[in-house]
């Protein structure tokens, strides 16, 4: 009997547990179907969202190679030149005033570098412009004379480096109209650290030496006549000195702290006063401009914001008569302020007859008769006009990317938040078009420099962003410059862990706080400084961040120091009051919880980084590392790197490749959409690009897997 309950009580156990195992089979399976159903749902409303985004536009129209660009009027306006690929490769052309461009022929023919800046010689005889080799940033300074046999093997007229020798970097100092056929550069050819002064003659080649720079001088002024007559150099303090150049005596005649700044722009007319911006003194915040008096010292106030805004953004000068007509500061906006009659009477017309947006007078001749006027906006890259001032007529020369289609572009919309201190902010936001701004996949897009800010206009990284459906955030974070010294000095030593960053971080808040901004597809991406604060966002605010994409970034600011160029040295002393000293023990301390590559184990998001192995500013050793310490810790790390370029792509099938990285990248992790398609051209080079990243080794003294020894070296080179 008992064996019979037993057995009973046993079956009715079995069956209660079978019973309660196929009730949690089929609670598990409904929850499954509903996460199904979710998901699916999520999908749906995804796939809703990007079906309403305006049609996906070619990368190649945003960061293909422009039309035509950068065009320049000689002096004696008999002719434009301007910039448009030649075989694939952006290069020089010219043409007469009154010719169409068709009729234009290539004056350079460069075929593995892009000639980016060119300017004319004053006497309208030459055509100048540097070139590095492969983005090494040893710029050498070459002439074209477009009246020239061209060579048989290139079909354009002979270029002659005038600068020719190795392992040197030129800087042009001034290009005097009382000597058309010299010019005023400097060369380190001596000591990689120091330029010293030479007067180049453009017809000969022959190099004058007129100063030693034996005295740490960062920089040389010369007057209207081409006389050396001022020199910038850097103070013990961190400050800037203004020193008038007396034979071979330096004397210091303008001074201020580290906090201050003072920026030369040129000579009077009168050749005795200076044009110079300055916010010296406790009881001035923003910058305004003066005329200096080197000789008496004295300092006359000129002009300083109309609406008390923001620094002095620039002056505008007559040729003919050397006058200043105009000034403009760059606020939310561009403010253009005439100073004469003639100039007021330009900017109606300019107003009255070109389209909508920031008018920027370029290129004149010099008896000030034609104009170079280019109109930009959010939407628009630009179109170029010549502009007759004697006649008022205007005539459209070009439009610089006239296939990107701007009804499809996203408008650009300042902003301020605040950030957790209290500060307002000043921002750039940018939301795809044809959609609610509402839960959007977003990218932060800090800015490089540090010390730079981000402008309204067009930019081609946050329109392509846009087009592919993220919201572009773009903040002017402490340590930004044009807001004034006291928002520029709040950002010393601030990197990473400090306010610089938290600005950054406060910005993303306030987007999710608007309901604008998804908080699970955030992403943040940046080139230079940008690319710092990128590790610096998924280092330490992991959580924030689905996704990094870090462009030439640092990873460890003490190796940062200490490998930068040589021909920084005689501002070096501003980097230890902005970033750090790194003869200070606690400084060091500080600097190394400011890096990123010392966080490694935090960063939670998938990562990639994109180098240049030529860069003389941020070393390669700086991306490997952090790839290297990420792998090591089984992270999601991509890794790409041009072996042809340097802080920044400039060859077309580069910028093509790794953007086209980005966007599939960026649409793996938040969501957005991305071309699909790509030429075997850019595959190719894509290809080249992509690094295996189990390979990747940073040098033995920068191994993460001793930091300590790492940390307590103070002489890493890179």
């Amino acid at each position: 009997m008992y064996s019979l309950i037993s057995r009973y009580l046993l079956i009715t156990v079995i069956l209660l547990a079978g019973c309660k195992g196929a009730e949690e089979v089929s609670q598990t399976s409904g929850q499954q179907t509903t996460e199904k159903e979710k998901l699916n749902k999520e999908e749906k409303e995804r796939q809703s969202y990007l079906n309403n985004l305006p049609p996906l536009i070619d990368r190649d129209k945003f960061f293909g190679d422009p039309k035509i660009s950068g065009a320049e009027l000689s002096p004696d306006g008999r002719f434009i030149t301007f910039r448009k690929p030649n075989k694939g490769v952006m290069n020089i052309w010219i043409k007469g005033r009154n010719e169409p461009f068709e009729e234009a022929r290539p004056i350079t023919a460069d075929t593995t570098r892009p000639v980016s800046g060119y300017f004319w010689s004053a006497n309208s005889e030459y055509v100048l412009y540097t070139q590095d080799k492969g983005g090494n940033e040893n710029y050498h300074i070459y002439a074209v004379d477009p009246d020239a046999e061209p060579k048989e093997d290139t079909g354009v007229p002979p270029a002659r480096d005038l600068t020719d020798m190795e392992d040197i970097r030129a800087q042009i100092y001034s290009v005097p109209e009382a000597t058309p056929n010299e010019i005023i550069i400097g060369l380190n050819d001596r000591n990689k650290q120091l330029h010293d002064v030479y007067r180049l003659n453009l017809e000969t080649g022959e190099k004058e030496l007129l100063i030693k720079n034996d005295k740490n001088v960062a920089g040389w002024i010369a007057d209207r006549k081409g006389e050396v007559r001022l020199a910038m150099r850097q103070t013990q303090t961190g400050g800037m000195e203004l020193l008038k150049v007396e034979k071979d005596t330096l004397l210091p005649v303008y001074e201020v702290s580290s906090e201050e700044s003072v920026n030369p722009l040129r000579f009077h007319k009168n050749n005795e006063q200076l044009y110079m911006s300055t916010n010296k003194g406790d009881s001035l915040d923003l910058s305004r401009l003066v005329l200096f008096n080197p000789d008496t010292r004295e300092v006359e106030y000129v002009e300083s914001d109309p609406e008390e805004m923001v620094d002095f953004g620039g002056a505008l000068f007559a040729n003919e008569s050397e006058e200043l007509i105009a000034t403009y500061y760059v606020g939310d906006r561009l403010r253009i302020y005439p100073k004469d009659e003639q100039f007021k009477q330009d900017m109606q017309r300019f107003r009255k007859q070109l389209p909508d947006g920031e008018v920027y007078p370029g290129s004149h001749t010099e008896d000030d008769q034609y104009w170079i006027v280019r109109v930009a906006r959010d939407v628009d890259p630009g179109t170029t006009y010549l502009y007759n001032r004697e006649s008022g007529d205007i005539e459209k020369l070009y439009e610089s990317r006239p296939e990107l289609p701007i009804e499809d572009l996203a408008h650009m919309e300042a902003i301020r938040y605040t950030a957790r201190d209290g500060t307002e902010i000043p921002a750039y936001l940018t939301l795809p078009k044809g959609v609610e701004h509402k839960n959007l996949p977003t990218v932060i897009f800090p800015h490089g420099g540090p010390w730079a800010r981000d402008t309204w206009g067009y930019s081609s990284f946050p329109q392509f962003l846009a087009n592919r459906g993220y919201a572009v955030l773009q903040p002017n974070f402490r340590g930004s410059t044009g807001y004034g010294k006291d928002f520029l000095n709040a950002g010393n030593k601030e990197w990473g862990t400090g306010l610089m960053q938290h600005d950054i971080t406060d910005g993303v808040n306030y987007l999710i706080e608007q309901g604008i901004a998804d908080p699970d597809r955030v992403g943040i991406m940046g080139g230079s400084y940008g690319g710092y604060a990128t590790l610096a966002g998924v280092a330490f605010t992991p959580d924030i961040y689905a996704a990094g994409v870090s462009i030439v970034g640092p990873s460890n600011i003490i190796t940062l120091l200490n490998s930068i160029p040589p021909y920084w040295a005689p501002i070096k002393k501003m980097f230890e009051v902005r970033v750090g000293d790194l003869d200070d023990p606690e400084e060091r301390k500080r600097m190394k919880e400011q890096s990123p590559l010392f966080s490694a184990d935090q960063i939670k998001a998938p990562l990639l980084v994109i180098q240049g192995a030529n860069d003389p500013r941020v070393k390669k050793a700086e991306s490997d590392q952090i790839v290297e310490a990420l792998y090591n810790r089984d992270r999601q790390v991509k890794y790409l790197v041009a072996e042809d370029e340097g802080h920044g792509f400039q060859k077309r099938g580069n910028r093509l490749a790794f953007t086209a990285y980005v966007e599939e990248f960026l649409a793996q992790h938040l969501g957005g959409r991305y071309q699909e398609e790509m030429s075997d051209e850019i595959r190719r080079e894509l290809e080249q690009m992509k690094v295996d990243v189990s390979t990747v080794e940073a040098p033995d003294k920068l191994r993460l897997a001793s930091p300590k020894e790492q940390f307590s070296s103070s002489s890493v080179m890179l």
